[in-house]
């Protein structure tokens, strides 16, 4: 608040002991801010991924948004088609990153490291068979999220999770800002930026499946738990759709926003 961080471990050890607490840990989180003697300046502290150490794989949503889905077929030559359900798949938990760390670059390993920017939902509440209109009682909040992703592993693999999973490869946060913070997760502006020029450019209301949508899905026959972090695809603009293709170099800078959300910024390692 106002660039200073107030202790919460009175409260919870961590973030997802906080999420588990649900509205509990949120009320006496509050009360912990509200009386606190010391704060810490946010500019003291590394920010970390808001979610570490997920419990399991960070769940994606692939051509979610109709201009991404008119590009990546166009780029492959495909006859351009809308999905009807969604395309889920998933990136390792190692891939987790923070929201101002380097991403890592291994020229040996892959030299087409591409750019998406996302907005990424916590589940708050366990829930399976949720219905569109139980969905929202399950969000925790939203993060940034890059799906950064290696198109050479994922062209030659023919599947996303590979290409999706390298070590490094999913810059979070910088926040992990709680729903009640954010009016209309369906209508907030989403950009990238590639050395300060933006590449990406749209909003969320412009997803073809919203997060209702969204949860109902995933939560068919499969409980989602708390913690549960879900990618919400990536609006038009990535590199490998451009003419010529743009991939990330080292030393690069990479930024990622959501209106409301916040900014995570990466460079390229070496």
């Amino acid at each position: 608040r106002n660039d200073q961080v107030f202790d919460l471990t009175a409260v919870a050890p961590d973030m997802f002991s906080l999420i588990r607490l649900g509205a509990d840990g949120l009320e006496k989180g509050a009360v912990v801010v509200a009386t606190a003697v010391a704060t810490i300046p946010l500019a003291d502290v590394k920010l970390e991924p808001p979610i570490p150490n997920p419990i399991r794989n960070i769940m994606c949503l692939g051509l979610n948004y109709i201009e991404h889905a008119e590009e990546s077929y166009t780029a492959q030559g495909k006859q351009v088609t809308i999905p009807d359900v969604p395309i889920v798949f998933t990136k390792a938990t190692t891939s987790i990153n923070g929201p101002y760390d380097d991403i890592p670059y291994d020229a040996s390993i892959s030299t087409a490291i591409d750019w998406e920017a996302e907005l990424a939902i916590v589940i708050g509440k366990a829930g399976r068979n949720i219905t569109p209109q139980q969905a929202m009682d399950h969000v925790y909040g939203y993060m940034v999220l890059n799906d950064a992703t290696a198109r050479d592993f994922q062209r030659r693999g023919k599947q996303f999770f590979k290409g999706k999973s390298l070590d490094g490869h999913c810059p979070t946060g910088p926040y992990l800002v709680t729903k009640e913070d954010i009016a209309d997760p369906h209508n907030l502006t989403i950009r990238s930026k590639v050395n300060g020029i933006i590449k990406q450019e749209s909003n969320t209301r412009h997803m073809i499946f919203n997060i209702p949508a969204i949860l109902a899905y995933l939560s068919d026959g499969m409980t989602l738990l708390p913690g549960d972090i879900i990618a919400t695809g990536t609006p038009s603009g990535v590199g490998f759709a451009r003419t010529p293709p743009e991939f990330l170099q080292p030393g690069d800078i990479v930024e990622c926003e959501v209106e409301s959300v916040g900014v995570i910024r990466n460079q390229i390692g070496s």
